[in-house]
């Protein structure tokens, strides 16, 4: 199986054992659970407002339980472990639950909004928010939200700070959505900074032998050892023998580069071929053109001497 189907099975199952709890324990005050795979098998941290309830007479319930969770789950040799939660008004599950209960009763959203989150603030909490989703006072489903103090909802802190649970109110009209999110009091988070009065800047200070901000600033870097002088030197001399070489193989091809090309050299042959033959030709006409000349002027001579 791909890790990506894996992941996507063990979340599923996590979900349904969830689930599970949350409809055996709903009078015990189901407050989440934790799991584990060990090589010994599965640990599971159950986390309750009545522990009592939870392991049973004898033992019996807890003992129902891990029957359950072995045959409709395959989880190998379940161990389960109850603690009680010291706070339920900061734990989201019991919050989520109780005020489900509420609804259920017939309490008024907004009382019973109010009133829930004066309770989470007041056992210390930095910060919560409760949305209840659904048809809340009529036919026409709405949302509303119940704020205090500070709350993330998104990055890194919303995931690993907060702590939110989601519990259901099945009423005449229809279910409504109860959302819960708590910062609890011990939280750190990152955006937090405290402010020191009547401090000492010295004593935040680090420690600089007793040199001042200027007589660091002033002073001059230590000389190098003759060893790293000699080291650099060798260095120097050897990037300047590559440079040489890089520049003598330069040399080399610009000395072919500019040799006489075969081709240029048949081409210059042709076209003195060419200047030759038409200077002979025009020797040629020249010589025509002086013969012909020469008789024209003998045949000129002849007729003067034969009018004397």
């Amino acid at each position: 199986m791909a890790d990506e189907q894996q992941f996507i099975e063990d979340g599923l199952q996590r979900t349904q054992i969830d689930e599970f709890f949350q409809d055996e324990l709903g009078r015990a005050g189901y407050g989440g659970m934790d799991v584990a795979k060990t090589p010994m098998g599965t640990q599971i941290v159950l986390k309750a407002e009545k522990p009592g309830m939870v392991i049973g007479k004898g033992g019996k319930n807890i003992r129902k339980i891990t029957t359950t969770l072995e045959e409709r789950f395959n989880l190998d040799d379940p161990q389960i472990d109850v603690q009680e939660v010291d706070e339920p008004d900061l734990n989201a599950a019991i919050v989520a639950d109780r005020l489900a209960n509420a609804l259920e009763r017939g309490w008024y959203f907004r009382k019973a909004g109010h009133t829930t989150i004066d309770r989470i603030m007041e056992s210390g909490a930095l910060g919560a928010e409760i949305v209840l989703s659904g048809k809340v006072t009529g036919a026409r489903s709405r949302v509303e939200k119940f704020n205090r103090g500070y709350i993330k909802h998104n990055g890194e802190p919303a995931e690993t700070i907060v702590d939110a649970a989601v519990g259901t109110a099945v009423m005449k009209l229809g279910t409504i959505g109860v959302q819960v999110k708590i910062i609890p009091p011990n939280a750190e988070l990152p955006d937090d900074f405290e402010v020191y009065e009547d401090a000492e800047v010295e004593d935040y200070v680090a420690d600089t032998d007793g040199e001042s901000v200027e007589e660091l600033l002033e002073g001059e870097p230590e000389e190098a050892d003759d060893t790293d002088e000699d080291a650099a030197a060798d260095e120097a001399e050897a990037d300047d023998s590559a440079a040489d070489e890089e520049f003598e193989e330069v040399e080399e091809v610009e000395d072919v580069d500019e040799s006489e090309d075969p081709v240029e050299e048949t081409a210059e042959a042709d076209a003195d071929d060419v200047d030759d033959i038409v200077e002979e030709d025009l020797d040629e006409e020249t010589a025509e053109e002086a013969a012909e000349l020469m008789e024209e002027m003998e045949a000129e001579d002849d007729e003067e001497g034969d009018d004397e």
